[in-house]
């Protein structure tokens, strides 16, 4: 059995509401899953439920492959929120070196070694400095290269292009096919085009959402 991340019957609430239910989506190796909606409909709550980082109210979220069992879907996630997850005092080399032990490497994916994630998404030459010394743009493409020294297959990713121009949201789209190349999965919450081919569509309505979350 290839790769495969199923999302059956998800819910979660928001206080006493549910800011969205009944979402179930089915994605195997290769595939792409772009969310969209308005501010506060619950796009990055629902990335946030399916890295296993928030339990959901209802339904479940399972990843089966024969090859590679995994119990828990967590370990084979990759999540890359609003913030680099990066501290500014350190070099970039020493961040990347962080998360390339801490997260490691979940079969089949391999991750690259860190100067050739560097070079993935064209900053060799700046691993030596603080991270913190970085423009906003460079600090979001050394974000990515974290996607890339460590591999995991799910990619789980919330406004990935914030802070990048258009040669960057090009480079991480063509990051992004390489890693679906390769047979990983990659989820997506924007509010701009991504340039993902063939990718599945979700769109959340938020708190007045009640029937039919899924929109393909």
């Amino acid at each position: 059995m290839p790769l495969l991340l199923s999302v059956e019957g998800l819910a979660a609430r928001r206080g006493e509401d549910f800011v969205f239910r009944d979402i179930t989506v089915t994605l195997e190796a290769g595939e792409a899953l772009v969310v969209t909606g308005p501010n506060g409909s619950g796009k990055s709550t629902f990335l946030r439920v399916v890295a296993g980082l928030l339990k959901p109210d209802l339904g479940t979220v399972r990843m089966t492959s024969a090859e590679h069992p995994i119990e828990r879907v967590a370990e084979a996630c990759h999540y890359l929120g609003h913030r680099n997850a990066m501290k500014r005092e350190l070099t970039v080399e020493e961040n990347l070196a962080f998360w390339k032990r801490f997260l490691g490497d979940v079969a089949p994916m391999r991750g690259q070694a860190i100067d050739e994630a560097a070079e993935a998404v064209g900053l060799p030459d700046i691993l030596h400095l603080p991270y913190g010394y970085l423009s906003a743009g460079q600090q979001r493409r050394m974000a990515m290269a974290k996607l890339l020294v460590a591999g995991r297959p799910i990619w789980i990713l919330d406004e990935p292009t914030a802070a990048l121009d258009a040669a960057s949201e090009a480079l991480f789209a063509d990051l992004v096919h390489r890693h679906r190349a390769a047979g990983g999965i990659v989820l997506a919450a924007t509010h701009q085009p991504l340039g993902f081919e063939g990718a599945k569509a979700l769109f959340m309505k938020g708190f007045e959402a009640r029937e039919e979350e899924l929109a393909w």
